[in-house]
């Protein structure tokens, strides 16, 4: 996390805040930084580093995910549009682009599309926002340090992160109003990201390899939505995880599988208390 020389009290209250919380996190000097991130210009000088951060595989473990599921009975229906659900005697009956389905339950995991689901479903919306978000692959003209981080601004203008071969992945860290879309870049929004890279460092571009976006879905109160409806008998939320939705995922499926009437999850995530999460705090 770094900063200019004027924002460095930002930066102690983010090692502060964190390290309060028993995060692994260090005030870094200006040499420290450099060696990190060496190209930095002058102003660059305030920097936090937490050394115990990784990468998660995201398609890897979405791909396990998607395994588990169907080892597990799950099918997954691609290509298919939610077209309408009316309530029956003992649950749903549902008309997709694919046919007719019966469900005895809905979980509305429909990410930026959940409020169109739950309407469709006569369940009132808690307000489910998208927001865009802009990536872009870079080539640069000079290599990149073998062990750079993720290097984000403390303010939240950009963030980028190595992919080896003098190559990083860069956003301009935005957060756009959106309709529910198959969200594509705007030129705008990677020139604007170059824009505020090319600030940061004396790191030359040499091209821009791929660009791509996608919507990130927010509750009003930034939290995830979990659990069942408070008027509509067997409709189930599981939606507004934000940019966090990969690494939340097993705490939130395990205990909405308990709330469903799977047993407790154990560890950690079994104390969890799911209350502050619910959808009735909307209602």
């Amino acid at each position: 996390m770094i900063g200019r020389r004027d924002e460095a009290a930002a930066v102690d209250r983010f090692v502060a805040e964190f390290a309060a919380q028993g995060v692994d996190v260090a005030r870094l000097s200006p040499a420290e930084l450099a060696r990190y991130v060496p190209g930095l210009k002058a102003d660059w000088s305030e920097a936090a580093h937490e050394s115990s951060c990784r990468d998660i595989d995201v398609g890897g473990l979405h791909a396990a995910y998607l395994r588990a599921a169907k080892r597990a009975g799950a099918l997954l229906s691609v290509r298919s549009p939610f077209l309408s659900a009316r309530r029956t005697g003992d649950g749903w009956a549902v008309e997709t682009g694919k046919g007719a389905l019966r469900a005895a339950v809905i979980v509305n995991a429909a990410g930026a599309w959940a409020d169109d689901v739950a309407a469709l479903c006569g369940a009132a919306p808690v307000g489910i926002r998208p927001y865009r978000r802009t990536l872009a692959q870079v080539r640069l003209g000079v290599p990149t340090p073998a062990a750079l981080p993720l290097v984000a601004h403390i303010g939240g203008d950009f963030y980028f992160k190595g992919e080896g071969e003098g190559r990083i992945w860069l956003s301009p860290h935005d957060e756009t109003p959106s309709d529910p879309c198959d969200a594509a870049p705007e030129e705008y929004d990677i020139a604007l990201a170059i824009d505020r890279f090319q600030s940061v460092v004396d790191w030359p571009i040499a091209a821009v390899e791929r660009k791509w976006a996608g919507l990130r879905s927010f509750a009003p109160d930034r939290l995830p939505v979990f659990g069942a409806d408070p008027h509509v008998p067997g409709f189930v939320w599981c939606a507004g995880q934000g940019g966090f939705g990969i690494q939340t995922a097993p705490a939130i499926s395990g205990l909405l599988a308990w709330q469903l009437g799977a047993p407790p999850p154990g560890g950690a995530i079994g104390k969890v208390d799911p209350a502050p999460y619910a959808p009735s705090r909307f209602a």
